[in-house]
């Protein structure tokens, strides 16, 4: 008797961890109930619920399929009625440089008037300690205040009195105060970078206007000459900076590098997140050179100690993976986005094309995606007469590999062609709408309507990405650009674009998904919600398709996740989210105002 029930006894364990088995295997982690679910598929997909295992998408459905595959250990989220969209990639955000440095800048971005802009700096000087800065480095417009100007010198002084400030107007113009170029022994005897300027005023002193003509080297010197923070204080920012692109929903971002940005030297912060399997962003990067004139010797090293696609971390797939070489592949094939200035143009330059020649054939040969910044339609027309003659020496390698343009405001149809001859692509952002109104009063409103040409380039068949070039030229928010894209409008409210080159809500979404993930050639992962997807998603403030258009800009994210993790929750939601710390130093900006400006 004893024998037939312990042998019942085993079987009925054997049968019970059988379907213990069976039910880890088939029951999802994560289902998220009661959504409009976008899944971004080619069916224009709209789901009720969302199902999640092992990081990815399990299946999609009605709420009744979805928890069907509900176990004992599944966590079911109730989206209360909100859109759910595939998470936002950014396919050109300097994050790491941004993550550096968030924590010591005084954000503009979205501020609408210059009065709370000049009182908030004023408000920062005084908290800030002697031997520091107050520093507003870019993300903000004239034309999103009130006042539609920029700062006086006088203002600035006044505001912030003996404690040294820098203010940074995209890569164009900065002040600096009468404190700050005391500090920095700044004189008009002092003889600025070439292409730039120091203003002087009637008695032949330095004003404080630091012009870029169109060269940035003086504002870039001017940010270099910063006091820098802390070891611990840049890891801190880095997770404050990533945390605030979670806030927006970007759960990607595809670092385009930067001026004064080395190396391995400067993507410490970063780094020491992804080895320690603490992203709450998948980041994918390219390298910037630094040195003029040694750009080639620059790559050669990198491109002989570092693997191209090697995933440094150690948990999130995808979550810190070098891409290839740029934005910049050289300095003088760069054409300075400076609307303030004249259009730079590379015949000045009689180098640049032995210069970028060398580079390009260089990462073909070594099987190294590349990316270039090129603002204007002349300067994509000589790079391609390189590229190609690069694709022909090589027979036809170049068109095999993963390529593309930066910016290409005003590219035109012929380029566009020889663009998709050799199957290249385009990562816009959306600077127009932060310097349209410049833009307009140097080549006038005809041109701004298709800078850059959207439509053109999905009717074409182009690989586009979308994102924002932030944080200096833009700010980071996406959601200004998806509202520049969809209404052609700047932050300022001046209509750009032509009716035929507005993107509906779908298209713009789009180029900021599935469109960004192929500038990392991560379109097979990543970008849309169906099965076996990343899962990577965002519950929205508002319903991002049906909100009057002057609202989506104002849009932000509810609940965000990462690979089915939940890395930002706000709202009925900010208790499912990890816990928000504290800025470092004490007297940080991010402390009293956060970042971008509501």
């Amino acid at each position: 008797m004893r024998k037939i029930l312990y042998s019942v006894l085993i079987i009925i364990l054997f049968i019970s961890c059988q379907k213990e088995k069976k039910e880890n295997l088939t029951a999802a982690d994560l289902i998220v109930t009661n959504g409009k679910i976008v899944i971004m598929d080619k069916n224009s997909t709209i789901a009720e619920a969302i199902a999640v295992k092992k990081g990815k998408v399990l299946a999609f459905g009605t709420n009744e399929e979805m928890l069907k595959l509900k176990g004992e250990q599944t966590k079911v989220i109730d989206a209360n009625g909100r859109t759910v969209i595939p998470g936002l990639n950014d396919s050109h955000l300097h994050l790491t440089r941004g993550g550096r440095f968030y924590n010591a800048e005084l954000r503009w971005d979205g501020v609408k008037s210059l009065k709370k802009a000049l009182q908030m700096l004023k408000e920062q000087a005084a908290r800030t300690p002697k031997g520091q800065w107050v520093r507003v480095v870019g993300g903000w417009s004239p034309f999103q205040f009130e006042e539609k100007r920029f700062p006086t010198v006088q203002e600035i002084n006044e505001a912030t009195g003996d404690v040294p400030a820098f203010v940074l107007f995209l890569y164009s113009r900065a002040w600096m105060n009468k404190s700050g170029l005391k500090a920095l022994k700044i004189d008009e005897n002092t003889k600025p970078p070439e292409g730039s300027s120091y203003e002087k005023g009637p008695d032949g002193k330095l004003t404080g206007v630091f012009l870029a003509e169109p060269n940035p080297t003086i504002l870039y010197a001017g940010i270099g000459a910063l006091p820098s923070m802390t070891e611990e204080q840049m890891s801190n920012s880095t997770r404050q900076f990533y945390r605030e692109l979670n806030r927006f929903g970007i759960t990607s971002g595809i670092d385009a590098g930067g001026g004064g940005h080395v190396f391995p030297k400067d993507y410490g912060a970063t780094k020491k997140l992804a080895d320690q399997g603490k992203m709450p962003i998948r980041l994918s990067y390219y390298l910037f050179p630094q040195n003029k004139g040694s750009e080639f010797e620059e790559f050669q090293n990198w491109i002989a100690s570092n693997k191209v696609g090697h995933n440094g971390e150690i948990h999130l797939e995808h979550g810190y993976e070098l891409e290839g070489g740029g934005e910049f592949l050289t300095w003088s094939a760069g054409d300075f986005e400076n609307f303030l200035a004249p259009q730079p143009m590379l015949e000045d330059r009689p180098s640049w094309r032995n210069d970028i020649k060398k580079v390009i054939r260089l990462h073909v040969d070594s099987g190294w995606p590349f990316r270039i910044h090129a603002t204007y339609d002349e300067t994509i027309a000589n790079l391609l007469d390189v590229i190609e003659e690069v694709n022909k020496e090589t027979n036809g390698k170049l068109a095999k590999e993963r390529w593309l343009f930066d910016h290409a405001e005003t590219v035109t149809e012929p380029q566009l062609k020889r663009i998709k001859a050799l199957n290249g692509g385009i990562a816009i952002q959306s600077r127009m709408a932060y310097a349209g109104e410049y833009f307009v009063e140097r080549y006038g409103a005809d041109k701004a309507k298709y800078a850059p040409p959207l439509k053109l380039m999905i009717k074409m068949g182009i690989p586009v990405g979308a994102g924002t070039d932030g944080t200096r030229v833009a700010s980071y928010n996406p959601w200004p650009a998806l509202y520049w894209m969809v209404s052609g409008k700047t932050v300022g409210g001046m209509q750009l674009s032509a009716p035929d080159n507005l993107l509906s809500r779908q298209e713009a979404l789009f180029l900021y998904t599935k469109g960004s993930a192929w500038v990392s050639k991560e379109e097979n992962v990543k970008g849309t919600l169906e099965k076996g997807m990343f899962a990577d998603f965002v519950l929205l403030s508002d319903d991002y398709f049906t909100i009057e258009e002057s609202q989506i800009k104002d849009l932000s994210a509810v609940l965000t996740v990462v690979g089915g993790n939940i890395v930002f929750g706000d709202k009925e939601f900010s208790k499912l989210g990890p816990a928000s710390e504290k800025a470092i130093p004490e007297w940080s900006p991010v402390n009293f105002y956060g970042g971008y400006q509501k």
